[in-house]
C-alpha cells in the first residue's frame, strides 16, 4: 500500500522519540523539584537545629528571622514581638534593612495596618501586593519599597508571642503555598525554642535575684556604708532585669522631692543627685500607692523628670522600695528607646527584690539606732563619771593646794602652788568641754564639731594645731544665727594669725554664760601699726549686729588677744 502522504513513515518513527523526550523532561523537572524540596527540608532542619541550640532569647529571635528570610528567599524580614495584652508591637527585629534606612524611617511600626491584621487574627497571610489591601496605610517616607508579603504568627504554647513578616521575593515573584508551609513549620519550631530560652532566662534571673537579695541583706546587716549599699542595690536591680540603667530614688518628705542616691548603667553619673517632685506622675504614684508601673515608652515620664540632655528613656519599670509607713522611695529600671520591654517575670522579681531590700534597709536603720543609743548611753555614763568623780577630785585637790599656798612662807613655793592650781583649773575646764562633747549625738553636724573642723583646717596654714577649749552647752544654748557668726569669726581670726602673726602657738577658748565669749590668743608679733583692717571691721560688725562687742589688743608678754562677745538672750 502506498504511503498516505510523503514522510508519514518518518513521522510515525519520530513520534515515540518525542514522547520519550517529554517524559524525560518531566522526569528531570520532577527530580529538580524533589531535589529543591530536599534542599529546602534540609535547610529547614538546619534552621530548626540552629535556633534550638541557642538559649539567649535575643540571639534566638535574630536566628529565627534570619532563617525565615533565607527559607522563603525574601529580601526583607522582621520579627515583631507583641505585648502581653496582645494589642501592639513592643519589639521589632529586622533583617535586610540597613542603618541608613532605619535612620530614614525614624521609628518602628506599632502594629497597625497590615501588621495589625496578624495581631487581631493570628493566621498566616499572603499578599501579592501590599498596597492593594484595604488595611494598608502605605509606607512612611524613607521606607524601602515592599510589594509581596508573607506573615506567619509564632505561638508559644497557646500564647501568640509575635509574628514573622517577610516581603519582596528575591526572584520578583510572589510567596506561594510552599513558602507558607516552610515558614509555618519554622514558626512552630521557633515557639519551642523561644519557650526554652524564656525558661532559661527566667532561671538565670531567679539565680541572680537570690544572689542579689542575699548580698544586699548581708551588706546592710554587716554595717557596710549606706551609700555603698545603695549603689549595690542599683547595680543588682539592673542585672536582675537586664536593663540598660537603674536608679534608686529615696523620698525626701520635707523637701517634697525624690533624690536619686544611686544609679548604675548608661549615664549613671548624670542620674546621680537628680531631684524629682514627690508628686511625679509615675514615681509619685508608685510611692504613694505601692503599685508598680510598667511603661512601654518612658519618654513622657523622662520629660516630666527633667532628665539630662541625651539621656533617652524607652521602656521603664518602676517599683516601690517599701510599702505604707515603711516606704522609702522607688527603684526604676529602664532601656533605651527601641529596647525590649520588661516582662511580668522581670516585674515580679524586681518587686520581690525591692521588698526584701526595703526590709533589710529598715532593719539596718533599727540596728544603727540601737547602736547609736548604746553609744549615747555609754558616753553619758562616762560623762557622769567624769563629772561626779574626776572633776570633784580635781576640784578638791585644787582647794587643798590653795589652802597650802596660804600657809607657804616661801614666795617661790607659793607661786608654784598657784601655777598648779591654775593648771588644775584649766584641766577641769577641758574635762568639762569633753563632757559636753560626749553628750553630742555622734554623726550629727553640731556647732562644736564644726568649730573643731575649722581648727583642724587652720592647722595646715598655721603650721601647728591650735588649742581649742569649748566650755558650756554650746550645741543647745547658742542659736543658729549666732552660731553662724561665731564660725565665721573663728575662721577669720585663725586666718589672721596664720597670715600676719608669725606665731608658734594659738588658743581658741569659747565660754557660754549669759553671753557667748570668744577668746583667740597667739604668741606672735602683735598688732601691726599699718595694714588693712577690713577683716577686723567685719568681725566687729558681726558682733555689733548681734548687740555684742569686739576688742583687740596686744598682750603684755607679746602676741595678740581677740575678745569677741555676743549676748545669748533672744
Amino acid at each position: 500500500m502506498a504511503p498516505e502522504y510523503p514522510g508519514a513513515d518518518r513521522a510515525r518513527l519520530a513520534l515515540p522519540q518525542l514522547r520519550l523526550d517529554d517524559l524525560l523532561s518531566e522526569l528531570q523537572a520532577r527530580l529538580e523539584a524533589a531535589r529543591a524540596t530536599r534542599d529546602r527540608v534540609h535547610a529547614l532542619l538546619e534552621a530548626v537545629v540552629s535556633i534550638g541550640s541557642e538559649l539567649d532569647l535575643a540571639s534566638v529571635l535574630h536566628r529565627i528571622i534570619e532563617a525565615a528570610t533565607t527559607l522563603a528567599d525574601a529580601r526583607y524580614g522582621a520579627l515583631g514581638v507583641i505585648d502581653e495584652h496582645g494589642e501592639r508591637l513592643v519589639e521589632f527585629i529586622t533583617v535586610g534593612v540597613g542603618e541608613e534606612e532605619i535612620a530614614a524611617i525614624g521609628h518602628w511600626p506599632h502594629g497597625r495596618g497590615i501588621l495589625g491584621l496578624l495581631i487581631k487574627d493570628p493566621r498566616p497571610l499572603r499578599l501579592p501586593d501590599l498596597a492593594e489591601h484595604p488595611e494598608s496605610h502605605g509606607l512612611p517616607p524613607g521606607h524601602p519599597p515592599m510589594r509581596t508579603f508573607l506573615g506567619v504568627p509564632i505561638r508559644v504554647r497557646d500564647e501568640v508571642f509575635g509574628n514573622l513578616y517577610l516581603t519582596q521575593k528575591q526572584d520578583g515573584g510572589v510567596f506561594d503555598e510552599e513558602d507558607e508551609a516552610v515558614v509555618t513549620a519554622l514558626a512552630t519550631a521557633a515557639g519551642v525554642a523561644i519557650e526554652n530560652a524564656r525558661l532559661y532566662e527566667e532561671g538565670r534571673r531567679r539565680q541572680r535575684w537570690l544572689e542579689a537579695s542575699a548580698e544586699i541583706s548581708t551588706a546592710l546587716l554587716s554595717g557596710l556604708d549606706p551609700h555603698q549599699v545603695k549603689a549595690l542595690l542599683a547595680r543588682r536591680a539592673r542585672q536582675i532585669t537586664d536593663a540598660a540603667f537603674a536608679a534608686v530614688a529615696l523620698a525626701d518628705e520635707p523637701a517634697e522631692a525624690f533624690v536619686v542616691e544611686a544609679a548604675d548603667g548608661d549615664r549613671a553619673a548624670d542620674l546621680l543627685g537628680l531631684r524629682l517632685p514627690l508628686d511625679h506622675r509615675v514615681a509619685g504614684g508608685v510611692y504613694r500607692s505601692g503599685q508598680p508601673q510598667r511603661l512601654a515608652d518612658g519618654r513622657a515620664a523622662a520629660r516630666d523628670a527633667a532628665l539630662p540632655a541625651g539621656l533617652a528613656a524607652g521602656p521603664l519599670l518602676v517599683v516601690p522600695l517599701g510599702l505604707g509607713d515603711s516606704a522609702q522611695g522607688v527603684i526604676t529600671v529602664g532601656n533605651t528607646p527601641g529596647g525590649p520591654a520588661f516582662s511580668d517575670g522581670a516585674q515580679r522579681l524586681l518587686e520581690a527584690f525591692a521588698g526584701q531590700a526595703a526590709i533589710a534597709l529598715e532593719l539596718a536603720d533599727r540596728r544603727r539606732d540601737a547602736e547609736r543609743l548604746a553609744l549615747l548611753e555609754d558616753r553619758d555614763r562616762i560623762a557622769k563619771d567624769l563629772h561626779d568623780t574626776v572633776i570633784q577630785r580635781l576640784f578638791a585637790t585644787a582647794m587643798t593646794l590653795m589652802s597650802a599656798g596660804k600657809l607657804a612662807h616661801n614666795t617661790e613655793a607659793s607661786a608654784r602652788i598657784q601655777r598648779a592650781v591654775d593648771d588644775l583649773d584649766t584641766t577641769i575646764r577641758q574635762i568639762r568641754s569633753t563632757i559636753f562633747a560626749l553628750q553630742t549625738v555622734p554623726g550629727q553636724e553640731s556647732l562644736r564639731s564644726k568649730l573643731h573642723t575649722i581648727a583642724d583646717a587652720a592647722a595646715e596654714h598655721l603650721g601647728f594645731a591650735p588649742t581649742v577649749r569649748l566650755d558650756g552647752l554650746l550645741d543647745t544654748v547658742v542659736p543658729d544665727h549666732v552660731g553662724e557668726h561665731l564660725l565665721a569669726v573663728v575662721n577669720e581670726a585663725l586666718s589672721n594669725v596664720a597670715r600676719h602673726a608669725h606665731a608658734t602657738q594659738a588658743t581658741v577658748v569659747i565660754e557660754i554664760g549669759d553671753d557667748l565669749v570668744l577668746r583667740v590668743e597667739d604668741d606672735g608679733t602683735g598688732i601691726p601699726a599699718t595694714g588693712r583692717r577690713s577683716g577686723l571691721r567685719n568681725l566687729q560688725q558681726r558682733a555689733e549686729n548681734l548687740g555684742g562687742s569686739m576688742t583687740l589688743r596686744t598682750r603684755p608678754d607679746g602676741g595678740t588677744l581677740l575678745l569677741w562677745r555676743a549676748p545669748l538672750d533672744d
